[in-house]
């Protein structure tokens, strides 16, 4: 599977952004798609997954503020991302999971000033 994310950039804190990522296989058929996101000189950490089975969830710090989703008909993974914040600045990857095969875009850096 490959994927292609876009959509990031600098804004402003409170301001939006929506990011994309398109992916080569039907994407409703992949187990898990995630978004994870990876700050300068910290780890790669998940921020929302949706899961065949247990449906979707996300990271404490995002919840209310980020929604994921797909778009089925251009095979397309979502993050739709409100109230931005100063720590949430970080390169941010989709992810796909295929039984034991793991996937990933190659980034897109989000940045937010206060």
């Amino acid at each position: 599977v490959q994927l292609q994310a876009s959509g990031g950039g600098l804004v402003q804190a409170g301001e939006s952004l929506r990011l994309s990522c398109a992916a080569s296989a039907s994407i409703h058929t992949i187990p898990v798609v995630a978004w994870y996101r990876q700050a300068p000189g910290k780890q790669r950490d998940l921020v929302a997954s949706i899961r065949h089975g247990r449906g979707i969830d996300y990271a404490d710090s995002v919840k209310g503020r980020f929604t994921i989703s797909r778009d089925n008909a251009k095979n397309t993974l979502v993050l739709q991302m409100n109230n931005l914040r100063p720590e949430d600045t970080a390169v941010y990857y989709c992810h796909a999971q295929r039984g034991n095969l793991y996937f990933w875009g190659q980034g897109t850096q989000v940045t937010v000033s206060s």
